[in-house]
């Protein structure tokens, strides 16, 4: 072997090594997070399931089924960019399970926002009539809608994706990592998708705008409760700035897509891990700090679970 081609080769060992290191460095400062974030999701949905009152009262049911789709999502989201980060391509049917199940799971987020907002809107503008109004039935019934038309959404995309000719195709395996913009075959499915998530966000931010508008309007009403107009505005606020992180997450892939043509590769990485923590995985257990520290039933019972599980952890076997 001459010098000129084992320089070749050190020189490409080196690359890989180079490239391997920067996979498990990067996939460890996003792993990490997400499992942290997932136990705290975790415990809170086990919290709101510990005592009867969170399990009879409409609020902390939508609560439990806002923090059930992030943690789905954030579960999801994180599978994908393990996937990706590997460079594991998948098959199209598989990929696009994984996929809609992503996108199921991001669309209930906003929907759940706007039926807990509505929510605080009755609670402040019409007291009297809460209690009838926002029953155990009428909760189930807003949170099956939620689920429905988020399924038909899907649905729709599964029927437009069957109008692809995948006949065509040499073969069902990817050549690109799986993601949401890599299986949207067909200018109606990119057409979809879009009109879709505008209608979506710009329909939800209309409601939960109204609504804390309504609780202001209210709060100046001689009848109403100050001290309840006043924390139900605070949390109208806050559904509208989780409305906010939830609609960002939608402009994620474009700005990856400009940036990926005008910074070097290693800068890209960087940037798209620190865009990935903050859009898609910090945003999702937003609920459960917000709820978790404000809320004075939830707060002593999840504190109590977490100071537990990580006595726990640390107890030496």
């Amino acid at each position: 072997m001459s010098y000129a081609t084992q320089s070749q080769t050190n020189i490409t060992a080196g690359l890989q090594y180079q490239g391997l290191l920067e996979v498990v460095l990067f996939s460890t400062l996003t792993t990490l997070p997400c499992c942290v974030f997932l136990f705290i999701n975790i415990i809170m949905l086990f919290t709101l399931r510990s005592k009867l009152v969170f399990c009879e009262t409409s609020r902390y049911i939508l609560l439990f089924n806002l923090l059930f789709a992030d943690t789905m999502q954030m579960a999801v989201s994180q599978l994908l960019y393990l996937l990706a980060a590997c460079r594991i391509t998948l098959t199209y049917p598989l990929c696009g399970v994984l996929a809609m199940l992503a996108d199921l799971t991001t669309a209930i987020s906003p929907l759940t926002l706007v039926v807990m907002s509505l929510e605080r809107y009755v609670a402040v503008c019409y007291p009297l009539r809460h209690t009838t109004i926002i029953t155990m039935r009428n909760t189930a019934v807003a949170i099956i809608a939620v689920w429905a038309f988020s399924s038909l959404n899907i649905l729709t995309r599964v029927i437009l994706l069957l109008d692809f000719p995948f006949e065509d195709l040499e073969s069902l395996q990817m050549t690109h990592f799986c993601a949401k913009v890599n299986i949207l075959l067909g200018q109606m499915s990119g057409l979809y998708d879009k009109g879709y998530t505008y209608f979506l966000f710009v329909s939800a931010s209309v409601v939960v705008i109204s609504t804390y508008v309504g609780v202001m309007i209210a709060a100046r009403s001689t009848s109403t409760d100050k001290a309840s107009a006043q924390k139900a505005r605070k949390t109208l606020l806050l559904h509208l700035v989780q409305l906010g992180l939830s609609l960002s997450s939608t402009i994620y892939n474009p700005i990856i897509i400009a940036l990926s043509r005008n910074v070097t590769r290693i800068i890209f990485v960087r940037i798209q891990n620190v865009f990935y923590v903050c859009i898609f995985i910090s945003p999702r257990c937003l609920s459960s700090l917000i709820y978790g520290i404000r809320d004075q039933t939830i707060r002593p019972v999840l504190i109590s679970r977490l100071c537990c599980r990580l006595k726990l952890s640390v107890v030496p076997a």
